[in-house]
């Protein structure tokens, strides 16, 4: 059975940018994620979903 899991990750930073934003960029962009597969479950895909910034009701 194919099915897509949702796993949340919390991470403590510290950063010198001056907004985290910029730092929260450079981890989606630039960390490697690696999730490994057990004798039960085989992992076909992992991938870090973007962060949505600002309001996103706004135009």
């Amino acid at each position: 059975m194919k099915d897509k899991v949702f796993l949340m990750v919390k991470l403590l930073v510290e950063t010198s940018y001056a907004n985290i934003n910029d730092a929260i960029k450079e981890l989606e962009t630039q960390t490697e994620l690696s999730i490994p597969s057990t004798s039960n479950v085989k992992v076909l895909k992992t991938e870090i979903l973007q962060t949505q910034r600002g309001n996103p009701t706004k135009s």
